[in-house]
């Protein structure tokens, strides 16, 4: 896929005020300091297009981005940032909730791992959660520029093995590397192939 554009839309709390043109969504959501903002610059070829921060937990709406006109990449808040107050974690955690769950132009949630980490019982606990409510995601590991090639295949098998104690299927899973552009292409196409099967 050849990204011609991609435009920052609209910010919301509330998934249905989210715009209402029908066009499939791609939503992007992670731990705290994952690589998302660098990742979705990286995607779309804009180097501010999402806003990165060396401040973890720096998105708390949901911000929209239209690609190519055709399709939009969903920026979601990060979950589990230690620092927010009890209040402002339940109530990220509602939006995210309520957007993933209701938001019927969802087509697809790319989970962030850190690839540098073992398995995080906060992501093994999303993970469950998508399953438990039938959500179509796949997984993107990050910063694989961060390790060798042969200790970023171990670090993702590990989490792979942890996965399949609860999971009879895989999910799809991609890694990635924002500095390198690794994965964007096979990022992008699994896009555009989902893109043509709801046409």
């Amino acid at each position: 896929m050849e990204i011609r554009s991609a435009e920052f839309v609209i910010s919301n709390t509330d998934y249905t005020r989210c715009p209402q043109n029908g066009l499939p969504e791609y939503a992007f959501i992670g731990r705290s300091n994952v690589g998302k903002s660098s990742l979705i610059n990286m995607l779309t070829n804009h180097a501010k297009l999402a806003l990165t921060s060396s401040t973890p937990g720096k998105t708390l709406l949901i911000n929209h981005f239209l690609v190519n006109k055709e399709w939009y990449l969903v920026d979601l808040p990060g979950y589990g940032y230690a620092k927010r107050s009890k209040e402002a974690t339940a109530k990220i955690q509602e939006i995210i909730e309520k957007y993933i769950i209701y938001r019927k132009q969802m087509t697809n949630l790319f989970v962030l791992i850190d690839i540098r980490h073992d398995p995080q019982q906060i992501d093994m606990e999303f993970i469950e959660w998508l399953g438990e409510n039938s959500i179509p995601f796949a997984i993107i590991f990050t910063k694989a520029d961060k390790l060798s090639v042969n200790r970023g295949k171990e670090r993702v098998k590990a989490y792979l093995n942890r996965l399949q104690e609860q999971w009879e299927e895989l999910p799809p899973y991609f890694i990635s590397s924002a500095e390198k552009k690794t994965g964007r292409d096979e990022i992008l196409h699994y896009i555009e192939q989902i893109n043509r099967s709801i046409r």
